[in-house]
């Protein structure tokens, strides 16, 4: 319990302001806070995924792949070449940053697609997505994703940007 200091009212723990006389209250206990080192070792390695297309039969992740995007909602297919980082996201009147895949087309805007919402890369002989801190979140194969932390990818995996479904289609 918290004494006032002005009444002497007790007040629960975490209180600002006593409910009697509206005097701000004085915590005593101060907490603390402590500094972690942390070394160059701490860095988590993540292993590159063995990619399974629909036959079943193991595939080496590549470079070389050819990665498309199936739109669930329609059926249509987006593929992407040329690039080894694709931003995906939603064009808006005025906006200065251009995603290289616009899902405008396809309803975005109403099923919670953000403008920068999600990156795709190819790095190191692997696919990832990273979520650009979109305001409703990035899911794969239905688990909500952290921000700015990338994931890596398999063929037929399923993305959703929001409420916005896609399906990862790779091809060596």
């Amino acid at each position: 319990m918290i004494l006032c200091p002005n009444c002497h009212h007790e007040e629960m723990p975490g209180s600002l302001f006593c409910s009697e006389c509206g005097a701000q209250l004085v915590v005593t206990e101060v907490p603390t806070t402590q500094h972690i080192q942390r070394n160059p070792s701490d860095v988590l390695a993540v292993q590159p995924p063995v990619q399974t297309p629909l036959n079943g039969t193991a595939m080496a992740p590549t470079a070389d792949a050819v990665v498309s995007l199936h739109i669930v909602d329609s059926g249509q297919i987006i593929n992407l070449a040329g690039q080894t980082e694709f931003t995906i996201g939603r064009t808006a009147e005025g906006q200065p940053i251009l995603p290289d895949v616009d899902l405008s087309p396809y309803e975005a805007y109403s099923k919670g697609v953000s403008r920068l919402h999600a990156a795709l890369k190819i790095h190191n002989q692997r696919i990832v997505i990273t979520d650009l801190g979109s305001a409703n979140g990035t899911r794969v194969n239905g688990q909500k994703i952290v921000p700015h932390v990338d994931y890596p990818l398999n063929h037929g995996d399923m993305i959703a940007l929001g409420k916005f479904t896609i399906q990862i289609l790779i091809r060596k």
